[in-house]
């Protein structure tokens, strides 16, 4: 069946290629500045139980000053959809054995009590595997449609009430996906004023009044509910960090943390950074370079929320962690620089197809062979274009239009021509009909040669005959194949009986030729003769013997026969006789017989008759030579050919004798 439906050259856009995570420098650590502030603290001021309540496992207090990249704003969208893909806490349900009416009651579940973040790779699939039951339903039904003997022409594409169904559903979660979306853009912001009220807060501890202790447990609370606070405009993330880290250090200088817990911090922060360092250096190596550049947004949230380190470690940390960066931006950078090329080439792959249907549907197609044979052509075409890939976004959604277009005008065109010749089609079909009426006389016919020419001659002139109509085309070739094939059934089981027959009759003509090298040409010629006639007309009437040994038994009989005539003492025109005979018998076999030997006859009578002519004109020619002893040799000479002419008139007349008798001639 052809395939024109526009589904099945649909292909998905794909994504844009994110930007890479930019790297910016690293400002200038201000640690070392408090470094040298704490060292002229006096040790003394700070209370005792602030050491002893601190907990080193804690997140540490420092963060140090590390600026947003540029380009996160660009990225901030692919980030989520990152961390939702690698979010594998619960398993992906099975929907595979769903049937439609249990993928709409599932989605309609998931729409009503789930958020849209939640459920889009649930919807996604169930959308896709409804889809997919649909159109093998759909193409089921239109098979078992023609299989009954409809025609394409009338069929109408049955509509499924579940699929209306699931588009409201769709429509529904895309409204609700649309206003989640508002919903986290207000708290985002609500966020923001969260964390600056916490900055306000924490610049404002600097002003307290109380004991070092609870103001730096105060600190730590603030810190810790700075955490617990969610996402926020990522315009704003720059900005909201640099208060942010500003303001701690405000406070690190005012309660003048001592050395040795500043220092334990600084280490701390250092073996984070290094693992975040090992990480990223691990994802050089990921299979998958989109996968890579997504983790390693998360990473640089992580290096983000550290604090400071060591300053003699600071900044061969930093290029550290920015060359593993660079390598990762670089492989994703490339992985979408060669898609571009890739994406080019298919589609120029894809537009010289789509020439290639544009010039059919200009060329003239006037018989239902040459449509078809144009329609196996364009289904090729389509297998072709849906083994290539995507072609550039900008350009993929016009290539394939411009495809479809080309297809659908094709098989319009095809259909229109369908409709304006069903007369012809009818003619084609009695036509056939005709022919296995009479491919049905023939089939029991014993007449293995003429019968095998008849049916051969009909095949052909069936090959030759147009299109009859669809549902009735198939049912008429196999009645007409069922006839030929009983015929040519009944003819190979006939032949194969002969086989045995043919080894009796190899065994015959070696006694024969056994029977003629005893002959002795010391006997009686006339006797000898009469036998060789004799075993000459037994060979004659043996049948046929097997085909890959009858050249080697024909030459040995033709050479033993040679032998024998050659010892006898007759004329040449006996023996050219028996010989002729021979040779008469090995046509036989040859397929166009009837010509050759007709040929040959009127070639012996034509010479028959110049013959007698010549001997006429010489006869005449003699009574007009004088008498001498010149003319005396002339005249014996002309005798001579006279005598010779009616020898082989006497030949030719017996050659001629010898095809009358056969009947090969007829």
């Amino acid at each position: 069946m052809i395939q024109n439906d526009p589904e099945n050259y649909v292909q998905d856009e794909q994504p844009e290629p994110l930007e890479e995570v930019g790297i910016t420098e690293e400002p200038i650590d201000e640690a070392s500045q408090i470094e040298s502030d704490s060292s002229l603290a006096d040790e003394n001021f700070i209370e005792e139980n602030v050491i002893d309540n601190f907990d080193e496992e804690e997140d540490l207090l420092m963060p140090e000053f590390l600026e947003a990249p540029e380009e996160e704003d660009e990225i901030i969208s692919y980030i989520d959809a990152e961390k939702a893909a690698i979010d594998d806490s619960l398993p992906a349900v099975d929907y595979s054995e769903y049937s439609k009416s249990e993928l709409v009651e599932t989605l309609t579940l998931l729409v009503e009590n789930r958020y849209p973040s939640e459920i889009k790779s649930d919807v996604d699939r169930i959308k896709g595997l409804f889809y997919k039951k649909l159109k093998q339903e759909s193409e089921e039904r239109k098979n078992k449609f023609l299989e009954d003997g409809g025609i394409i022409e009338e069929y109408r594409i049955w509509v499924d009430p579940d699929e209306a169904s699931i588009k409201l559903l769709l429509e529904k979660y895309k409204d609700k996906r649309t206003n989640h979306g508002k919903v986290q853009d207000a708290e985002k912001n609500e966020n923001l004023k969260k964390k600056y009220n916490i900055i306000d807060r924490i610049k404002d501890l600097v002003n307290r009044e109380e004991s070092i202790n609870k103001t730096f447990q105060e600190f730590k609370s603030l810190q810790s509910e700075w955490h617990n606070i969610g996402v926020v405009p990522q315009s704003a993330l720059k900005d909201m960090w640099e208060n942010y880290h500003h303001s701690v250090e405000l406070f690190y200088s005012y309660i003048k943390i001592n050395k040795e817990l500043k220092d334990l911090d600084l280490k701390k922060n250092q073996a984070l950074k290094i693992q975040l360092c090992e990480k990223a250096e691990s994802l050089i190596n990921e299979p998958n370079p989109i996968n890579a550049f997504g983790i390693l947004q998360e990473f640089h949230n992580q290096w983000r929320e550290i604090g400071p380190t060591p300053q003699e470690s600071k900044d061969a940390l930093w290029e550290r962690f920015k060359e593993a960066t660079s390598q990762v931006n670089k492989r994703h950078h490339e992985h979408f620089e060669n898609q571009k090329e890739d994406q080019k080439k298919n589609f120029d792959l894809k537009l010289a197809l789509c020439v290639e249907i544009e010039d059919i549907n200009k060329s003239e197609i006037t018989s239902f062979k040459e449509f078809d044979a144009k329609a196996d052509k364009i289904v090729e075409l389509q297998k072709k274009w849906k083994a290539i890939g995507f072609a550039p976004k900008k350009q993929n959604h016009k290539i394939y239009k411009r495809f479809r277009d080309a297809c659908d005008a094709f098989f319009e065109k095809r259909r229109l021509y369908y409709v304006n010749n069903k007369e012809s089609q009818l003619k084609n079909l009695q036509m056939k009909i005709d022919f296995c009426v009479k491919a049905e006389e023939l089939q029991e016919s014993s007449d293995w040669k003429a019968t095998s020419e008849a049916l051969i001659k009909l095949q052909k002139e069936w090959r030759e005959i147009g299109t009859a109509p669809r549902k009735h085309s198939e049912k008429c070739w196999k009645r007409f194949r069922k006839a030929c094939d009983h015929f040519f059934d009944r003819k190979t089981a006939f032949f194969s009986s002969l086989d045995n027959s043919y080894e009796s009759n190899l065994k015959l003509k070696v006694e024969i030729i056994e029977e003629l090298e005893k002959l002795s040409a010391e006997s009686n010629t006339k006797v000898v003769v009469e036998k060789l006639k004799e075993l000459q007309k037994r060979w004659n009437e043996i049948g046929f013997v097997p085909l890959d040994k009858k050249e080697k038994i024909t030459n040995r009989y033709k050479i033993t026969l040679d032998n024998q005539l050659n010892k006898l003492k007759v004329g040449e025109e006996v023996k050219n006789i028996l010989k002729y005979e021979t040779r008469l018998d090995n046509l036989k076999t040859s397929p166009k017989t009837s010509r050759k030997i007709r040929n040959e006859r009127e070639k012996f009578i034509t010479q028959i008759k110049q013959l007698e002519s010549d001997i006429v004109v010489w006869e005449n020619n003699k009574n007009f030579f004088a008498k001498s002893a010149k003319a005396d040799s002339m005249i014996r000479s002309v005798e001579e050919k006279i005598k010779s002419s009616k020898n082989l008139i006497k030949t030719l007349e017996g050659k001629v004798r010898i095809i009358d008798q056969s009947g090969l001639d007829d």
